[in-house]
């Protein structure tokens, strides 16, 4: 099982490098699902229920989000009619939508995929350790489902990697995302997880996280307010990361980052 990753999409620019070259993404490494990070698409401020149709069209199946997700106030009442754009897990219970959902790929198999929000530096949301262990309780690999995937939207890498360890063996494949920048630390962990810090970002890297470098250089330089920053509208770069799962174990066999665009050096793969 060929599972493709996305990282956070910034704006314009990002979905236009989505719609260049997914498509051949998942034609060339045949890929069986694919997940996308949306919650920077709307302009660098969340998501509209337009865009979440756009993505679908391409060919992505289930889209993930984070801390921006409620930046577009008509996503309100779309997120709980569509099982397929998720928000963070561990969110107060009576909050719309939900963060978790099985999809199943051509084959018939289900991927459990997990939505949730870190919180060093971040919001102070529920504990997403308890929110993945209450979950994947209920959903056991070679039982339930096939494979599971799980999101880390988070600042902090330290945060990351402990909950990659701390499900190590009981899910497929950890990702984090949100700082934009795409971590060199793909790996499969003694277990059996495949993981890396995160995914990057689907944008202009002549930017500062996507946004307008010139704005984000007064901000920090003086002090002093700007409002919102633009996206930048370069150029972009696709950032992400594709994972090959065993049908038998729901293991990892292999991870490898993807990266294609201008600025970045670039880590297309040939083969999975």
């Amino acid at each position: 099982m060929n599972i493709l990753f996305l990282g956070d999409v910034m704006g314009k620019a990002g979905r236009q490098v989505v719609r260049k070259e997914l498509p051949e993404l998942k034609r060339k490494l045949e890929i069986d699902t694919v997940i996308l990070n949306g919650e920077n698409s709307a302009g660098g401020f969340g998501i509209t229920p337009k865009i979440c149709e756009e993505f679908y069209e391409l060919g992505v199946n289930v889209i993930t989000t984070g801390n921006h997700v409620w930046d577009q106030k008509e996503i309100i009442p779309y997120i709980s009619k569509d099982p397929n754009l998720l928000r963070p897990h561990n969110f107060p219970p009576n909050v719309p939508g939900q963060g978790f959902v099985i999809y199943k790929d051509s084959m018939n198999r289900k991927v459990l995929i997990i939505n949730v929000m870190a919180r060093l530096f971040m919001d102070p949301l529920n504990d997403p350790f308890e929110t993945i262990e209450n979950i994947i309780s209920n959903y056991k690999i070679r039982k339930e489902v096939n494979a599971i995937v799980i999101d880390v939207h988070g600042e902090a890498t330290s945060e990351k990697m402990a909950i990659g360890h701390a499900f190590d063996g009981k899910v497929s494949f950890i990702v984090g995302t949100h700082t934009h920048i795409p971590t060199l630390d793909a790996q499969i962990l003694e277990k059996g997880t495949a993981y890396q810090s995160d995914a990057g970002m689907c944008g202009d890297y002549d930017s500062v996280i996507g946004g307008e470098k010139e704005d984000w250089v007064s901000r920090f330089k003086n002090k002093m307010p700007v409002g919102r920053i633009n996206v930048s509208s370069g150029v972009a770069t696709l950032c992400g990361v594709i994972v090959n799962i065993n049908d038998a174990t729901g293991m990892a066999v292999h991870i490898e980052p993807i990266i294609i665009g201008p600025r970045l050096i670039n880590r297309v793969s040939k083969k999975i």
